[in-house]
């Protein structure tokens, strides 16, 4: 019902809603240092008062809640659903080769610049769902509101600070991810953990190791420094690792130590097994070293025991498991330093439906302590999921079906998304499957074809739901 007639008019907006679009991309909304009056700092402000001015334009009620968070609503009538997207990026980066990261361009039907698929990009096709039931007169008895925030990216406070002060409503849906419909997120152990043991200067020894960036990435590559080795045992024993681990290893000589340089291949945490894993394979070639017996040697073979090399689903220590909704455990190892007196370190779990704090957290707190590591992390977030036989489910496939072609169906994901903490809550769109928009790496882009139908489908979800 209605489709001819919001077909017509996404259509007839077409050019108006990208440089809606690119209005708000010129805008460099990364985290800056707060200001006052500008939590996220100045550029996520003006992502905001830009974007609820264009709002406003239109003909909805806005209102902001300190510079956190901004909201429009399609009307005054009880609220039943909302639209949350997010007006924040992720810094430019290096490598973008089509235009710079703040110029907004269109090339060959795509629309390129920081900010067009994640998130700017839906949330002016979300405004433009409600601008066509708002403009064509489709008379609706429910209230359906936009929230746009600006600190997805780093955190979510801004979803916290507004959630603080207002309700959710019975159904909420995020463009921020893919189509269909993701309704299950797994829970998450982000495990810190440390050791402390007696210093040795016994020859051979490791100097020290450092690796990773981010408790979120699978390290790429890896750093250790060892003293009192041959160079000839290091390429030996690395020869045979490297057809173990497919781990590459890198040496440099300097004056009485040598710089072991792991290389591997980078993966986001949520899949490990995407990855190689560099820093598990630099243990891996320690262990097989013949350095000089001491407390701390001894950790890192009890600490490789409980994380080995390729073991991407935590079945060494324990907690290997999964399930039909969310499917298996995944486990990253991705930060270590070791010192001569003390390691610390972080693994990344993405856990199940079927995962909880007696399964996972206290399994792994007392496998790590039994091995002379204390796992500081006292509590893990829950998995998140929502019915997909509920009628908001089926609706939001159903008219992705109608408007796509496409089977619509549920999934799950590793990754967290900004409904995560919402009972009813699922992301929904804006990419359309099998699309790489290159998301937080250079060039990235939109489909123009893919946000007008994008568009297309989030206003048709607003007047059956709120009809």
């Amino acid at each position: 019902m209605y489709k001819d007639q919001i077909e017509r008019y996404m259509d007839a907006h077409r050019d108006e809603m990208i440089e809606d679009i690119c209005r708000l991309c010129r805008i460099n909304s990364e985290k800056m240092p707060y200001i006052e009056g500008k939590p996220f700092g100045a550029g996520a402000f003006d992502a905001l008062q830009s974007a609820l001015a264009m709002a406003e334009g239109y003909g909805f009620s806005t209102v902001n809640y300190d510079n956190y968070v901004g909201t429009a609503d399609l009307n005054d009538k009880e609220r039943q659903l909302d639209i949350l997207a997010h007006l924040d990026v992720v810094p430019a980066g290096e490598g973008w080769t089509v235009t710079e990261p703040f110029e907004p361009v269109v090339k060959d039907g795509r629309l390129y610049g920081r900010g067009t698929a994640d998130d700017k990009g839906p949330a002016v096709a979300a405004l433009y769902a409600m601008r066509a039931v708002k403009e064509l007169g489709i008379p609706v008895t429910k209230n359906v509101r936009l929230i746009l925030g600006t600190d997805e990216e780093c955190g979510s406070s801004d979803i916290k600070y507004y959630y603080d002060r207002e309700k959710e409503a019975p159904m909420t849906f995020s463009p921020d991810a893919e189509f269909p419909v993701t309704n299950t997120e797994k829970g998450r152990l982000e495990g810190h953990f440390h050791a402390s043991f007696a210093a040795s200067s016994a020859l051979p020894r490791l100097v020290k190791l450092d690796a990773g960036i981010k408790v979120n990435v699978v390290p790429g590559k890896a750093k250790a420094v060892v003293e009192g080795l041959e160079l000839k045992t290091l390429e030996e024993t690395a020869s045979l690792v490297e057809k173990e681990t497919d781990i590459s290893f890198i040496f440099e000589e300097n004056a009485s130590v040598i710089q072991i340089t792991a290389q591997g291949a980078g993966a986001h945490a949520s899949t490990p097994q995407e990855g190689r894993n560099a820093l598990t394979g630099l243990l891996t070639l320690l262990e097989r070293l013949p350095l000089a017996e001491c407390a701390q040697f001894s950790c890192i073979k009890r600490l490789l025991k409980l994380f080995p090399h390729g073991d991407t689903c935590g079945k060494a220590v324990g907690i290997d498991m999964e399930d039909e909704l969310s499917g298996a455990l995944t486990l990253a190892f991705s930060m270590l330093t070791v010192g001569s007196d003390s390691l610390e370190g972080v693994f990344d779990s993405r856990c199940p439906v079927c995962s909880n704090e007696d399964n996972v957290l206290k399994i792994v707190k007392k496998a790590m302590a039994e091995e002379g590591i204390a796992l500081e992390t006292d509590f893990m977030v829950p998995p998140h999921h929502v019915d997909g036989e509920s009628y908001f489910i089926k609706t939001l496939l159903s008219v992705y079906e109608d408007y796509t072609g496409l089977k619509g169906s549920c999934q799950a994901t590793g990754g967290g998304t900004y409904v995560h903490n919402l009972k009813n809550g699922v992301a929904y769109g804006a990419s359309m499957p099998g699309t790489d928009n290159r998301m937080h790496g250079a060039d990235e882009f939109a489909v123009v074809d893919h946000l007008l139908t994008s568009a297309k489908i989030f206003a048709q979800v607003i007047v059956n739901l709120c009809s």
